[in-house]
C-alpha cells in the first residue's frame, strides 16, 4: 500500500468554494494525492513548494483570478511545465482563447461530469509522461555520445558543432523543424561504436596498419548493435546515422558499400557535417584547415564521397554554419 501511495500523481485543486473542493476530493482522492488551495495566492505558494503533476484551477475567484494564477505559473521556470486545466461554471462568461493563450491545456465546466474530469486528467498526465519519456531517451543518447568522446581525440565541441551543422543542412534539404531537431539530437551518436574498438587502435598516434584499420571499420556496425532495434523514432534515427555515416556516394564506403540515394539521407548529412568540422578543427595530429581549403576538398569529393546536392546546400548555408563554428570555437 505504501508503494502505491508513493507513485500516485499529485494534483493541486484550486477553488474558493469549499463545496467544490469536497466534490473533487470525493471524486479523485482514491487515485491521486490531492493538494487543496482556496485562493490564487495560496495556489502559487503550494505549486512552488510541492510542484504538483497537474493543477485544476477555478477561473472566477476573489483576489487573483485563475487567469492571473496561470500567467504567474507559466512565467516561472519551476512551474511552467505543470499542465493547468481550468474549471469554470457554465454561467461564467469565460474567454477560453485567453486561457489557452496563457498556457492552460484544457477547460472543464461546472457542474462537473465525473467521467469527463477523470478522462481529461488521465489524458494530460499521459501527455506529460510521454514528454518525460522523450526527454529520458534524449538524455540516454547524450550520455552515450559523451561516452564515445572518451575513446576518441575529438572534443565535445566538435560533436556540438557537427550536430548543429547537420540540423542546418537538414532544414535546407527540406526537413521539418521537428525532424531536423531529431537529427540534431541523433548526430552525436554517429561514433558511439568506437566504444567497442580497442584503445591501442583508438589512441594510436600514428597511421593505422591495414589490420588495425579493418578493426576500426567495424565501429558503425558496433554502434548499430549498441543502439539496437528500439521503438523510439529518435533511437532508430541514431542507429541509421551510426550505421551509415561512413558510406560514400560512389559506393566505396563501409560497412555496406551502399551507393547514392541507397544511403539514408540522414547519414549522408551527418557524414558531410562531420568531415567539414573535422577538417576545419585542430587536432593533436593536424592543424585546422581554412574554410576555403575544406570547401575545396569537399567540392573535389562531391559525387565521390559526398552527395552533390548536399555539398551545394552546405555552401548555400555557409554563413549559418560559420556562425555555429564561431559560437563554439575551440579557442
Amino acid at each position: 500500500m505504501m508503494h502505491e501511495r508513493m507513485v500516485q500523481k499529485r494534483l493541486l485543486v484550486v477553488d474558493d468554494e469549499p463545496t467544490n473542493l469536497r466534490v473533487l476530493k470525493q471524486l479523485l482522492a482514491e487515485d491521486y494525492r490531492l493538494l487543496f488551495a482556496k485562493s490564487g495566492e495560496e495556489a502559487l505558494r503550494l505549486a512552488q513548494r510541492e510542484l504538483p503533476d497537474l493543477i485544476l484551477l477555478d477561473v472566477m475567484m476573489p483576489g487573483m483570478s485563475g487567469f492571473e494564477v496561470c500567467a504567474s505559473l507559466k512565467q516561472d521556470d519551476n512551474t511552467r511545465a505543470i499542465p493547468v486545466i481550468f474549471v469554470t461554471a457554465l454561467k461564467d462568461e469565460i474567454d477560453e482563447a485567453r486561457g489557452l493563450d496563457l498556457g492552460a491545456v484544457d477547460y472543464i465546466t461546472k457542474p462537473i461530469s465525473p467521467a469527463i474530469v477523470r478522462a481529461r486528467i488521465k489524458t494530460h498526465l499521459s501527455l506529460v509522461q510521454a514528454d518525460e519519456l522523450k526527454r529520458s531517451r534524449l538524455q540516454v543518447i547524450q550520455c552515450l555520445g559523451r561516452a564515445s568522446e572518451y575513446k576518441d581525440n575529438e572534443t565535445g565541441l566538435h560533436i556540438l558543432r557537427m550536430s548543429h551543422y547537420s540540423r542546418i543542412i537538414a532544414l535546407a534539404y527540406g526537413f521539418s523543424e521537428t525532424v531536423a531537431d531529431d537529427l540534431l539530437h541523433a548526430a552525436p551518436m554517429h561514433d558511439v561504436g568506437k566504444i567497442g574498438i580497442p584503445d591501442n587502435i583508438m589512441q594510436k598516434p600514428g597511421k593505422l596498419t591495414d589490420e588495425e584499420f579493418a578493426q576500426m571499420k567495424h565501429h558503425p556496425q558496433i554502434g548499430a548493435e549498441i543502439l539496437g532495434d528500439c521503438d523510439s523514432d529518435l533511437m532508430r534515427l541514431a542507429r541509421v546515422v551510426a550505421l551509415g555515416h561512413h558510406e560514400k556516394w560512389d559506393g566505396s564506403g563501409y560497412p555496406q558499400g551502399l551507393v547514392g540515394t541507397d544511403i539514408p539521407v540522414e547519414a549522408r548529412i551527418v557524414a558531410l557535417a562531420d568531415v567539414f568540422d573535422a577538417l576545419t578543427s585542430k587536432r593533436p595530429y593536424k592543424e585546422a584547415w581554412s574554410v576555403e581549403q575544406a570547401l575545396g576538398f569537399i567540392r573535389e569529393q562531391s559525387g565521390r564521397h559526398f552527395d552533390p546536392h548536399l555539398v551545394t546546400l552546405l555552401e548555400q548555408e555557409l554563413d549559418k554554419i560559420l556562425e555555429i563554428k564561431a559560437r563554439w570555437s575551440e579557442d
